[in-house]
């Protein structure tokens, strides 16, 4: 028997919601395959935990976590919290402490009538985003100097260490090379004269030693046009923090929305658990409503079974994910059904059963 063990962070808004969700297609997965088990530990941290204890998490939260083969989060975020406090405190602090370096954002349209871009199919748009997740623009560095007076200054320095480059641009030519597919570098050379001139040198140095991976590099601005007006141009794009955060809810709007908008944070050589997320926020003003869309969030799930190399059922969410939405009385009203946030989850669960 294998076990996963969980630590389940739901957090703010509608985070509960569709953690439950995505919970209940893991023990869906439990009951149809004797040897894989979940075990799972709740954790309240988050917003309101700031607000009752002012921190967001236990002091000791870390160590806690620690224990698990993965993190499993909902949201972060609620009004009366500042969001760098949130997202510091938190995300940031679990990403850094446990050097998930990697994050991965899949592009991927399920359904043609999801993308606002006309005459896309879902041949068109299917890439995977691979953002280097652990320093790059947001690595906490700089400084506020003469605060208040008119010589002010504020310094946000981005920190690109040879490790933290060399490591993400490998780990995405070791995936193209798995799959035969092409590889985009996204940086800003032309303008950042020293941190994206040094990610393209980096960027042409591993890849000497992949010369079997067809490559390109675009300039950021470039590749948002790319990203709208040509997306088959892409199947795997690795990129910087601040890049990839932008340039995925980029893709995001073209596949769907945030609603359906999944993403992995991995420490590939699972020294520490990975986290994963659905990354559409914690929307305070739907929660409790049960309008929120979980499909996201069961995405997140099939991101973590194919982390722990249970592919077939990774792919078996996904597929099922597909036949939900063309089902449009299956989904949330963000996605034109009328179903709520349980009876999508409990649609996948079901669906997932009947293929067994």
């Amino acid at each position: 028997m294998k076990t996963i063990n969980i630590a389940l962070v739901p957090g703010d808004g509608i985070g509960p919601e569709v953690v439950a969700e995505g919970v209940k297609v893991l023990k869906a997965i439990e009951r149809m395959d004797e040897h894989l088990s979940f075990s799972f530990t709740e954790f309240p941290w988050g917003c309101e935990h700031y607000l009752q204890e002012g921190k967001m998490m236990a002091d000791d939260g870390i160590e806690q976590l620690k224990a698990f083969d993965a993190i499993y989060l909902g949201a972060v975020g609620y009004p009366g919290v500042p969001d760098h406090i949130s997202l510091w405190d938190l995300l940031l602090k679990i990403r850094k402490e446990f050097d998930q370096y990697v994050n991965l954002r899949p592009v991927t349209l399920l359904d043609e009538s999801l993308t606002p871009l006309k005459s896309r199919t879902e041949k068109d748009i299917d890439f995977l985003v691979i953002r280097e997740n652990s320093e790059g623009e947001y690595a906490g560095a700089g400084d506020r100097l003469f605060a208040g007076k008119p010589e002010e200054v504020v310094l946000q320095t981005g920190v690109f260490s040879r490790k933290g480059t060399e490591r993400i641009i490998r780990y995405a030519y070791e995936e193209a090379q798995r799959t035969g597919k092409t590889l985009t570098s996204v940086s800003k050379g032309n303008a950042l004269n020293y941190s994206m001139v040094y990610w393209d040198e980096v960027f042409e140095e591993v890849g000497m030693e992949y010369p079997d991976v067809e490559t390109y590099s675009y300039l950021v601005d470039a590749a948002s046009l790319y990203f709208v007006n040509d997306p088959g141009r892409f199947e795997i794009v690795v990129t910087s923090n601040l890049f990839g955060d932008i340039l995925t809810d980029l893709g995001a709007a073209l596949t769907g929305g945030l609603g359906l908008a999944t993403g992995a944070n991995v420490n590939p050589e699972k020294e520490f658990p990975s986290m994963f997320e659905p990354v559409h926020g914690s929307a305070p003003d739907i929660a409790g409503k049960g309008l929120a869309n979980p499909l996201a969030a069961i995405w997140s799930v099939s991101q973590m079974l194919d982390f722990f190399n249970e592919e077939r059922w990774g792919a078996e969410v996904l597929e099922v994910i597909r036949e939900i939405i063309k089902e449009k009385d299956n989904l949330t009203p963000d996605l034109g059904g009328k179903a709520s946030t349980a009876d999508v989850g409990g649609s996948v669960a079901s669906m997932l059963e009947s293929r067994k």
